[in-house]
């Protein structure tokens, strides 16, 4: 599954992981994310998330 950045503070969603602390399970993908979920650093919504790239990702 694919990490996302917060772009506003650097956050990153690992899906492997969750969010414990808002009782997301690991496994959970970020399209899976609650509607109400946040960024747990800064507050902000999951529309400011943008897809981690693969570090063996083509240029």
């Amino acid at each position: 599954m694919k990490k996302y950045i917060c772009l506003p503070c650097g956050y990153i969603y690992d899906p492997a992981l969750g969010d414990p602390d808002e009782d997301v399970e690991p496994g959970t993908a970020f399209e899976d994310l609650p509607e109400d979920w946040v960024c747990p650093v800064c507050g902000e919504d999951t529309t400011h998330f943008a897809p981690v790239p693969d570090k063996g990702a083509a240029s």
